[in-house]
């Protein structure tokens, strides 16, 4: 089976000199598809530099990054980006980008909404939207779009409860929908972890530290005993 992903030895620098940071340190790992990927770790551990490494948003500095030619993906940002048009124009200019003439590309774009329960919306201005409308938009145009390889970046952190859920569960429908969907997504929500991963991996100061199926991540000894970062942090944001 092909690798979707296959980094070895990756790091990624921002600027040069003095002033040089290092946000990814050597970084091995591979992602096969059907994979469903959790990135954990507090607040600039790394996540979103991995993603966008994967996606190729960034370049490696150092060592290599393998994307499988053959997948397409999508990216959610914990903050879409949605243009100043409409909701069903915001979803059509995708396809559209894509090659779909423009009116089998608005069709597409309002069933795309109808599944995400955002029909109702498609003349609304996309940026008076709410943040959870906003992402179940953003999911509606991944949707459309019908991607191999889904990342998302912390997709319900700024959300309210009631919202979280809500996207939360086109999340999971979005990978029970697509056959071998891979997912990748960073979260802080370790109970969403539990419910949408199938492997977790650990980051801090940049450096993956633990690349775990779920049940061993959460499991407690194995953690504690060989993973004590990791444990520590699993423990604080459960306590």
């Amino acid at each position: 089976m092909s690798a979707v992903f296959d980094l070895r030895a990756a790091s990624v620098q921002f600027g040069s000199g003095m002033r040089a940071a290092r946000a990814l340190k050597d970084i091995t790992l591979q992602i096969v598809p059907g994979e469903r990927v959790a990135l954990v770790g507090a607040n600039g551990c790394g996540k979103s530099t991995l993603l966008r490494l994967l996606h190729g948003l960034v370049d490696a500095s150092a060592g290599t990054v393998h994307r499988n030619p053959a997948l397409t993906h999508a990216m959610l940002f914990q903050r879409p980006f949605l243009m100043r048009m409409s909701v069903q124009a915001n979803i059509a200019l995708a396809l559209w980008w894509r090659g779909k003439p423009w009116h089998v590309a608005r069709q597409q774009a309002l069933l795309a909404l109808e599944r995400v329960g955002m029909a109702e919306h498609a003349q609304r201005n996309a940026r008076v939207l709410s943040g959870g409308q906003q992402q179940r938009v953003a999911l509606a145009r991944a949707w459309a779009l019908a991607p191999q390889v889904l990342l998302l970046d912390e997709p319900t952190a700024s959300l309210d409860p009631h919202a979280k859920r809500d996207v939360e569960a086109l999340m999971q429908e979005f990978v029970g929908h697509i056959d071998q969907v891979t997912l990748v997504f960073a979260s802080h929500n370790l109970g969403q972890v539990k419910r949408l991963a199938s492997r977790v991996i650990y980051l801090e100061l940049g450096r993956v530290l633990a690349d775990l199926p779920v049940d061993g991540f959460f499991g407690g000894e194995l953690l504690a005993r060989h993973y004590p970062q990791a444990h520590f942090f699993v423990k604080g944001e459960t306590l």
